[in-house]
């Protein structure tokens, strides 16, 4: 059967083994408990993205990797929330300092890879300058409005907005994120289709049936459903490792914001190594676009029903980072063409990034 339906058997048990560990009565083994977790979290991942590229097979691009990116950014956003519900005023800056690791990670770290891993393989990668260039009209708005804007607002002093300027944020945020969506998807779907080689054999094999589609769909969300149990659970072991180490707390967002990321930058790192630059990009680029659209808004919704009020404005040090980030992936992705040297240079302000979060 796993035969006929093309899946690799340990892409079903991995996430299975994750659900039976998640809920079994085993946590009194401390130490061991955490180890097996930790494993079956980076088997589930591993899981997920062999299944999200199975489902991006089937449906075509650029709707696979939107689907990722929705599937992923959703429970990415069920965890924000569910963490700053339980967290209290503590997790007051969680949602920013996530989001803000997400759009690092994703724009320098995950850009970065399959910049530099394309060009050493393949010397010079190309791509859609158009796709691309909407999404980056969408991402520079929408990270200035969100998590720089705040700081400069009078309404309310500090790194905060007013209930009325959140909402006004909140549905902003949406109009800016659908309207990507729908260029994407309806207007302007050329814009972000791979260019077709005639010597991809990936490009030209035949996509699964239906059957293994609908599967590896439903085993994706499984997966990416015990990928945010399992760091949940994980959450204070990693911070009372964080605070022992000496390190601030806001790298706790960073590492949320990586293990919810993985899948697809593993996806987006696959796409690079076989010359599909275009998918990773749309990966990477979509992922930070619904990232921001998508959470921003939950986290408002959440402030204003529970009355929390949520940190949105970055520090200068970030605000710096960021705008270099935004303004060195402009000038990388300007002319349609990649090469190794954008990939490096993208890699040390992600280095960067991290460095001042643990040196500040």
């Amino acid at each position: 059967m796993l035969k006929k339906l093309q899946l690799p058997l340990w892409t079903i048990v991995a996430p299975i083994l994750a659900w039976l560990a998640y809920f079994s009565p085993i946590s009194g083994l401390g130490t061991s408990y955490i180890i097996i977790l930790t494993i079956l979290l980076i088997a589930s991942v591993l899981a997920a993205v062999h299944h999200a590229e199975v489902v991006a097979h089937k449906v075509g691009e650029p709707y696979g990797t939107l689907l990722l990116a929705l599937a992923i950014t959703t429970i990415e956003v069920a965890l924000i929330v569910s963490l700053m519900l339980t967290g209290g005023p503590e997790t007051t800056a969680l949602a920013r300092d996530t989001v803000l690791a997400a759009v690092m990670i994703i724009l320098t770290g995950m850009i970065g890879i399959c910049i530099l891993v394309g060009g050493a393989k393949f010397k010079q990668q190309v791509f859609s300058l158009s796709g691309v260039s909407v999404a980056l009209v969408a991402l520079s708005a929408i990270i200035v409005l969100t998590l720089i804007l705040p700081n400069y607002t009078t309404s309310k002093p500090g790194p905060f907005y007013s209930p009325v300027q959140l909402g006004f944020v909140a549905v902003i945020s949406l109009i800016i994120y659908g309207a990507f969506v729908l260029t994407q998807t309806v207007r302007h779907r050329d814009f972000f289709l791979p260019p077709v080689e005639a010597g991809n054999e990936e490009v030209h094999a035949a996509p699964p049936s239906k059957k293994t589609a609908l599967i590896s769909g439903i085993l994706l969300l499984t997966c990416l459903a015990i990928v945010v149990l399992l760091a949940k659970a994980l959450a204070p072991d990693i911070e009372l490792a964080i605070v022992n180490a000496g390190a601030p707390k806001s790298l706790v967002g960073v590492i949320i914001a990586a293990v919810v990321l993985l899948p697809e930058g593993l996806a987006a790192y696959n796409a690079a190594r076989k010359n599909r630059l275009q998918t990773s990009l749309n990966l990477a680029l979509g992922s930070a676009l619904a990232s921001i659209g998508l959470t921003i808004p939950a986290v408002a919704i959440v402030a204003m029903i529970t009355g929390m009020t949520i940190t949105l404005g970055v520090d200068m040090k970030a605000t710096v980072l960021l705008l270099l980030s935004l303004f060195t992936i402009m000038l990388s992705l300007a002319t349609g063409k990649t090469n190794m040297l954008q990939g490096v240079v993208l890699l040390v302000i992600f280095a960067t990034y991290l460095f001042t979060i643990i040196a500040p």
